[in-house]
């Protein structure tokens, strides 16, 4: 499946129903706010030392608050061999806003 660079929360979450890895790329501060069900955490910092631990085998959605960091960390992973990562814009906030509407938001 050729993933654009970025897709919108809608997309996401019918990637993530299909068996997508949701990244959250947030600090840990950030996700005892929120946290999307069934994501999971990898501060942006632990991605280099952590790149044998992603699946090359399926999508990864990286996302943050707003799309900035996620953004950053979807250009690294697709420079080191991740042509299945794609970044989730508007990241949480968005998320929180169109499709789990009793998340947290900050």
């Amino acid at each position: 499946m050729d993933l654009p660079l970025e897709v919108d929360v809608a997309t996401a979450a019918q990637l993530l129903r299909d068996g997508a890895l949701l990244l959250d790329v947030r600090e840990p501060f950030e996700v005892a706010i929120c946290a999307v069900a069934g994501s999971r955490h990898m501060p942006m910092r632990q991605i280099p030392e952590n790149l044998d631990d992603l699946p090359r085998d399926r999508p990864i959605l990286v996302f943050c608050h707003h799309g900035t960091r996620s953004q950053r960390v979807t250009q690294f992973l697709r420079a080191n061999g991740f042509a299945n990562a794609t970044n989730v814009a508007g990241g949480i906030n968005a998320w929180a806003e169109q499709i789990d509407l009793g998340l947290a938001r900050y």
